[in-house]
């Protein structure tokens, strides 16, 4: 006789557990790179947020998993997110059955909390009933087998610019941490106005992730960092997630040549899908990515709302950021990266 499903918590240091969640991860089809254990980690520890990392386990097997951390903010509000600081969420589960017991224990641990919402970011929709954020796609495109044929699948205008940043003679390095990363991206991030992510968490997310977690820095012949990204790979896939370029990139092309070395050693691996990750629509990494041939996927963010009467805008996007976002363009570099982390960790 098959024995009831029975949810439970993964805690910060069960070893075993979190191996055992992991291992069903990587088999789940409905599972992403930002399902994983290692997150406990990024949320609890980094973030310092209570994160609720839920299973489903039946004759002691895990059948289902859904990661969710609690953000508290007086600027921003109170919400339970699946997940907190990633694009794709939700529940992952191989039974209809789990993934209804895990979303029902979710909306108990939030009303408990009392949270003004919880947010599901589902690949797939789930709950068409609920309130949804129409604002993020994603972008994802098969990687071919011959590495010219991906050069050759890229659009003319931006292969063009593929073609300069070679002939620039820019060279692509694999980085041991995330120094001259962070240092690109805090520069680039402080040109648009919104705050950095701590250098401490991209070095975490290395240590953590090991050989699924990689920086990949451009320089010219000098040696001169222009461009870094750092990626995540996951089964077949490889996601480039942050990113952060010099401002004399754009001329050297550094930045298309970037994703274009990443696609490159991706072929060679033999990697299956380059997953350009989340944009919003109608913004520049948007136009950027269409450019390079990718179609967008509407993301399905859904939202049961508690103490709200509408989805939250915590984005560039909302006009009453506007300000503040000039504000912070006008910072010094140092004061911005020492008063950024307070203000993004609770930007989820």
């Amino acid at each position: 006789m098959t024995s009831a499903i029975e949810i439970k918590r993964l805690v910060s240091g069960d070893v075993a557990t979190a191996q055992r969640w992991d291992a069903f991860v990587l088999a789940s089809p409905q599972a992403t790179f930002f399902h994983r254990a290692g997150w406990l980690r990024m949320v609890e520890e980094v973030f310092r947020h209570q994160a609720y990392f839920l299973y489903a386990e039946r004759d002691g097997q895990i059948v289902g998993v859904l990661p969710l951390g609690q953000v508290k903010s007086r600027l921003f509000g109170h919400s339970l997110v699946a997940l907190p600081f990633t694009v794709y969420g939700g529940v992952a589960a191989e039974l209809a059955q789990a993934a209804a017991a895990l979303e029902q224990q979710a909306q108990r641990i939030a009303q408990d909390l009392g949270v003004d919402h919880l947010e599901f970011r589902n690949v797939t929709p789930r709950h068409p009933e609920w309130p949804k954020q129409d604002l993020y796609v994603t972008f994802r495109k098969e990687i071919l087998p011959e590495e010219e044929a991906n050069m050759l699948a890229i659009p003319r205008k931006q292969r063009a610019m593929v073609r300069k940043g070679i002939k620039n003679g820019l060279l692509s390095h694999i980085d041991a941490d995330a120094t001259r990363f962070f240092a690109l991206y805090a520069d680039n991030v402080h040109r648009h106005g919104t705050p950095a992510m701590p250098k401490r968490y991209f070095q975490a997310l290395l240590d953590e992730f090991g050989a699924d977690a990689e920086v990949l820095t451009v320089t010219d012949i000098s040696g001169r960092a222009l461009s870094s990204v750092l990626s995540f790979y996951f089964r077949d896939e490889v996601l480039p997630y942050y990113a952060g370029d010099d401002e004399s990139a754009r001329d050297l092309a550094a930045n298309d040549f970037k994703y274009w070395e990443l696609m490159r050693r991706a072929c060679a691996r033999g990697l299956k899908v380059f997953d350009y990750g989340r944009s919003k629509q109608g913004t520049g990494s948007y136009s950027f990515k269409k450019n390079w041939g990718f179609e967008p996927t509407p993301l399905h963010y859904e939202y049961c709302l508690y103490k709200r009467d509408a989805v939250p805008q915590n984005n560039p996007s909302n006009a009453k950021y506007q300000l503040l976002i000039k504000a912070w363009r006008k910072l010094p570099i140092g004061v911005a990266n020492w008063l950024g982390p307070f203000i993004v960790r609770n930007l989820a």
